[in-house]
């Protein structure tokens, strides 16, 4: 295995251990009814017993950390491909933002299950965990229902991973422009954690209304007899599309339902993505393989 792969794959472990409970409040802000009032007491509520703590992590935590490195190396080769094919000795910003969303359609097949049963297991009334939800929606639908809302999720995950790289070498290259000595490790150190940081906070506002769709569409009762969720209301079992999800958000609460827990999930990204672009950089050094080093297209 390539040192981005294994570099990508440990990050991402990392980053959903680290963040897990703030992105259990951000799922349950974006359901519907699962939060019913956004204050302190009733984000502490969410956490009335430890394995609260951790619901929903074991899934991300084997599917994230495939996901992240299928994305790190999907997005250096696409970079190396794309510099190739129009002669480019170095990527330009435009370049870095299409190799990010192929990346980002790349992880689809990793993705698609991961959010379907980490959103589940979050709000699965009583708790469940991630493998039960797996084998509830393989039984119930198969191979299929563990792909329900892979379209809004491809289109999140592409749009979102091109900001990803895209804001993140934009920021260095800002805090690049203003430093004295490049070689000062713990300038080093301070710039990948500003710089992944802030790619994370970008990344998930240009997406957050796709990803409240997202959520909705993937936590729609399917079976009202087994392991009902927070967020279950309907009583049909005939399942939404995302358009339609999306006209009955809006018709519930306007726009700022498609905002619904940005806050909570802006605090998690910047810690998460800090600290994930630190143990990748950190990796890829010990491996011998700074991150600009050039590489080989596939």
């Amino acid at each position: 295995m390539s040192a981005d792969f294994w570099a990508g794959y440990i990050s991402g472990a990392v980053g959903i251990l680290i963040g897990n409970p703030l992105d259990l409040i951000k799922v349950r802000l974006q359901a519907r009814d699962a939060i019913a009032a956004q204050t302190a007491t009733s984000y502490a509520q969410q956490f009335g017993s430890k394995s609260a703590l951790v619901a929903g992590t074991a899934a991300p935590v084997l599917g994230y950390g495939a996901l992240n490195a299928l994305l790190f190396v999907s997005y250096n080769r696409s970079e190396a491909a794309i510099n190739t094919a129009l002669n480019a000795s170095s990527s330009n910003l435009w370049t870095t933002w299409l190799a990010g969303a192929i990346g980002g359609l790349a992880t689809w097949v990793v993705s698609t299950p991961t959010e379907l049963i980490k959103c589940r297991a979050q709000l699965s009334s009583p708790p469940a965990s991630s493998w039960a939800i797996a084998k509830q929606v393989f039984r119930a639908e198969g191979i299929k229902g563990l792909y329900f809302g892979g379209v809004v999720t491809a289109l999140r995950d592409s749009i979102g991973y091109g900001f990803y790289f895209w804001s993140y070498e934009l920021s260095s290259k800002w805090v690049e422009s203003g430093r004295q000595n490049s070689s000062a490790f713990s300038q080093d150190a301070a710039k990948v954690l500003l710089c992944g940081g802030l790619a994370g906070v970008v990344t998930w506002a240009s997406v957050f209304p796709l990803d409240v769709i997202k959520t909705r569409v993937q936590t729609q009762p399917f079976d009202a007899t087994a392991m009902p969720l927070l967020s279950s209301s309907q009583s049909s079992q005939k399942r939404l599309g995302a358009m339609e999800i999306a006209r009955d958000a809006y018709k519930e609460g306007g726009m700022r339902v498609f905002f619904r827990g940005l806050t909570v999930c802006s605090v998690r990204a910047f810690i998460v993505n800090a600290v994930q672009w630190a143990v990748y950089e950190w990796i890829m050094l010990e491996l011998g393989q700074g991150r600009h080093k050039k590489l080989d297209p596939i």
